[in-house]
């Protein structure tokens, strides 16, 4: 079972249109290496190419699939995958472009097979019973929920955009190959992600009279 530590943080450079900074062009550079030389085999290098990537999975599997009792599950899919596809990984793209796809790809995967049998469940109202389950109290654990909503408020196209480029660090340029749009395409999404979000901040800041 795949049981990577979570990797130290990215950088993010003052301009995000642009570049996601030297931090993160070094750590896609090195999950790159690692993939490429993971594919020889060599068990340390598919150790450090699981831990430097874990964690970006992770995050995108749940904006992708809204489950959050199928997120780790999924991840453990993605690797799997990626595991063994390594020998047809030739660095073209970066290592966490690739992995992020075969991750849109499990998803996917996952919607087709849930569909293709009947649902079942023991639990007569499951919705709270998951929500039940929810870790509580965890520093953070309140602002990732007011994100959560907020970003649910997105279309899907520009939800999508803002978390590969916003919350991943992903490059537009990747982040338009991962969508199959252009790269203004995704800039414009991103810009009005951004603007939407700034409105839907401003307005739950504002008085309970113009927030409703």
């Amino acid at each position: 079972m795949i049981t990577p530590a979570p990797p130290a943080p990215r950088g993010r450079s003052e301009d995000p249109e642009t570049t996601e900074g030297p931090a993160a062009h070094a750590a896609d550079e090195s999950a790159t290496t690692w993939a490429l030389a993971a594919r020889g085999g060599d068990p340390a290098a598919v150790d450090r190419f699981v831990r430097a990537l874990h964690r970006d999975v992770l995050r995108y599997v749940a904006h992708l699939c809204g489950d959050p009792q199928a997120v780790d599950d999924l991840a453990q899919d993605t690797f799997l995958r990626a595991l063994g596809s390594l020998h047809r990984f030739e660095g073209r793209c970066s290592a966490r472009a690739w992995l992020l796809s075969i991750a849109r790809r499990a998803v996917i995967d996952s919607y087709r097979h849930a569909a293709a049998r009947p649902r079942r469940s023991d639990v007569p109202d499951w919705l709270p019973a998951v929500e039940r389950a929810q870790p509580r109290g965890l520093p953070g654990f309140d602002d990732g929920i007011a994100l959560l909503d907020l970003l649910a408020a997105l279309p899907e196209e520009r939800r999508q955009a803002f978390v590969l480029t916003q919350l991943l660090g992903l490059p537009y340029a990747e982040a338009a190959a991962l969508s199959g749009c252009p790269v203004g395409t995704v800039r414009s999404r991103v810009n009005r992600a951004r603007a939407t979000l700034a409105d839907l901040l401003a307005a739950a800041d504002g008085p309970p009279a113009l927030a409703a």
